[in-house]
């Protein structure tokens, strides 16, 4: 395991429980195709606040999960200390978008009505299955009174015009909501 760090970090998925007396462990994969997470090396953990580059030997799916076996972890009891982190990579690996933008570009956005009232800032998104929710913690000084807002990131219909350049997000919607 090497030194190395990711310069800008993003969490492709999770280490789960043990799989057998191996090593072995089931991943949970936060990509649109779980097996694309596989696209992506290498893979960062982060133990007691120190990054470590963990170098994947071998995958497979088993049943509804995928298992995965990492070089130097050959039991049980190693593979259970890993059970919970997260796997990360660096977002230069992720291809570059000819149209459109990933969540990790819409976070820390500032969200402002059509009329020009500043929501907030964006601090998370969500997926609802039906569509993609915006997480706005509002202005401290917020007229109405609200500290998070959720709004739906319904592109042309909610969302009018996302410039990251200018990391804004304009946003047709009732700021009273």
């Amino acid at each position: 395991m090497s030194k190395k760090a990711p310069v800008e970090p993003i969490v492709l998925g999770k280490m789960g429980s043990c799989y057998g007396i191996r090593g072995w462990l089931r991943v949970f994969s936060s990509t649109e195709d779980a097996d694309s997470i596989f696209d992506y090396q290498p893979w960062f953990i982060q133990k007691a606040g120190q990054w470590q580059e963990v170098e994947l030997e071998s995958w497979r799916h088993h049943n509804q999960d995928i298992v995965i076996k990492l070089k130097g972890v050959d039991d049980r009891d190693a593979a259970n200390a890993l059970t919970n982190c997260e796997i990360v990579v660096d977002s230069s690996q992720l291809p570059q978008l000819d149209d459109g933008y990933y969540w990790k570009d819409l976070i820390g956005c500032q969200v402002v009505t059509t009329e020009g009232y500043g929501l907030g800032k964006v601090i998370d998104m969500m997926e609802t299955g039906s569509n993609d929710v915006l997480v706005i913690k509002a202005n401290l000084k917020d007229a109405f009174g609200i500290k998070e807002r959720l709004v739906p990131f319904l592109d042309g219909q909610v969302i009018k015009k996302v410039d990251l350049a200018t990391q804004t997000i304009e946003v047709d919607w009732d700021p009273g909501f």
